[in-house]
């Protein structure tokens, strides 16, 4: 494929108080090997040598670990590749000509701080509601094979805790639900017998914090496993009801 020449849609909005509007760029000469964020490089490198104030966009390990690259490109989380993260985007996901529309995280819980990048603290305030565990797991350190776990629990445990946090499910959901995120946080512990002294304490906690936050209600669509970069199972939000059931009957 020839290098491209692309339109680029983008939400520009100075902070939290001020009216956004969507502002066309062109950028000519993009190579399909480039990752998504390294074309907004390419973007805010032109805008910068021509006066005007680059695009602010959130991104740091560009690995597809932490999160924060988050964006949504042509009306899905992440843009069109699945089980990847924007800066795992490339560029031969799009063809010469395109217009590629980019928009930050829409929800009220992830109010928008400067165009592309919004305030997730939510999410942390929501993990923080779920405290921490009592069990002693560092200093005198018992060996892996004393504490007997089933593979099943080992394994469905350390697919929830792969769960990065960056919103997609979020953004996605039409309802702006985080029970996807809650759940996968609830479930890491849940599943294993280190998170079972505070188990019922914590369900509680997380789950108020997060209708606190003012995050809908579960839509039942799917929509948040399909777009998650990590493909989280919605089990996990079966389960964390089971939990929070379990936890109100006590």
């Amino acid at each position: 494929m020839d290098n491209m020449n692309l339109t680029l849609r983008i939400w520009r909005q100075k902070d939290s108080n001020a009216k956004g509007q969507m502002v066309d760029y062109k950028v000519t000469d993009i190579s399909e090997h480039m990752s998504f964020l390294e074309m907004m490089d390419v973007l805010n490198e032109q805008l910068v040598n021509s006066g005007e104030e680059p695009v602010a966009f959130d991104h740091d390990c560009r690995e597809g670990i932490c999160g924060m690259c988050s964006l949504y490109i042509n009306g899905e989380a992440h843009g069109p590749d699945r089980g990847i993260t924007t800066c795992q985007l490339h560029m031969r996901m799009f063809n010469d000509g395109d217009t590629i529309t980019i928009e930050p995280w829409r929800a009220a819980a992830f109010p928008v701080i400067k165009d592309l990048i919004v305030d997730r603290m939510a999410f942390e305030r929501i993990q923080h509601a779920g405290g921490y565990i009592s069990v002693n797991t560092s200093g005198n350190t018992q060996d892996a094979n004393s504490l007997p776990i089933s593979k099943i629990a080992a394994d469905e445990a350390m697919d929830a805790a792969t769960c990065i946090g960056c919103g997609a499910c979020v953004a996605t959901c039409k309802n702006s639900s985080a029970m996807l995120f809650v759940g996968a946080k609830v479930s890491q512990y849940a599943l294993l017998p280190q998170g079972q002294v505070e188990a019922a304490e914590r369900v509680q906690n997380m789950v108020a914090q997060m209708d606190l936050e003012g995050f809908g209600n579960c839509t039942n669509t799917g929509a948040c496993e399909v777009e998650c970069p990590k493909g989280i199972s919605l089990d996990n939000i079966a389960r964390m009801n089971r939990e929070l059931m379990k936890a109100s009957l006590k």
